[in-house]
């Protein structure tokens, strides 16, 4: 039986739900964020500041929540052409994908979360990825996942777990999971301190949380939004 975890945390809504189902699973959690040139950097603000509530706010999971680790893996705004790492529109491109598709992006970090949990003795690794509701990026299917633990476990031999506690539900679901798992509380927390929007804005404040209210991003945390507070009426 697995007691440890390291959950891919990048301070959004996803990764933030995530975080809370490891912590009432396992007993040990750490958390690992990136820094890769995102223009929508106020989600690293965001990470510190969900750690800190949860800790807070939740003191039943505050002695499971360990250390947080922060790469710097900029590279991929070098190697990429992504309207998430430079200034352009967001539009589709001629292969079907979104142009805030970052390519190599999650398979790089998995990479990462590897290594550093081979380091850290950390068993599974928790990571917000979902094809259910979601843009279409590749690296984020079920097929991608299962490939890139099998990788990680023959590469470092060493077994590990990488679980995707969102694969296969949607934003509604998400949102509803994240009540189950702490009530009004975690809900209230993910609304106002999370972050999704791609060009990061603070500013404009909806019943969801903050942001454009017109990125992808915003779309996909708007509809969820919208889906689960019907089920609620």
């Amino acid at each position: 039986m697995h007691t440890s975890a390291l959950v891919l945390f990048s301070g959004g809504q996803d990764s933030t739900t995530c975080l809370a189902e490891a912590l009432a699973k396992y007993e040990r959690v750490e958390t690992l964020g990136f820094d890769y040139g995102q223009r929508h950097r106020v989600e690293l603000e965001a990470r510190g500041t969900v750690l800190a509530h949860l800790r807070d706010r939740f003191p039943h999971w505050a002695p499971r929540l360990g250390e947080d680790h922060l790469l710097k893996v900029d590279v991929l705004a070098q190697v990429s052409s992504s309207s998430l790492t430079q200034d352009i529109a967001f539009e589709m491109q001629a292969n079907g994908l979104p142009n805030t598709f970052v390519p190599g992006r999650n398979l790089l970090f998995l990479t990462l979360a590897g290594a550093l949990a081979y380091r850290r003795g950390l068993e599974v690794i928790v990571t917000g990825v979902c094809e259910t509701d979601f843009s279409g990026y590749p690296d984020c299917r079920d097929d991608t996942m299962k490939a890139m633990q099998l990788a990680l476990s023959l590469g470092m031999d060493r077994r590990f777990v990488i679980e995707t506690p969102l694969m296969w539900i949607d934003k509604a679901a998400t949102w509803a999971m994240a009540h189950r798992l702490g009530g009004e509380a975690l809900l209230a927390l993910i609304i106002e301190d999370t972050h999704t929007c791609y060009l990061g804005d603070r500013n404009q404040r909806h019943a969801w949380g903050y942001g454009c209210g017109n990125c992808p991003a915003c779309e996909l945390r708007a509809r969820g939004w919208e889906r689960y507070a019907a089920s609620r009426r």
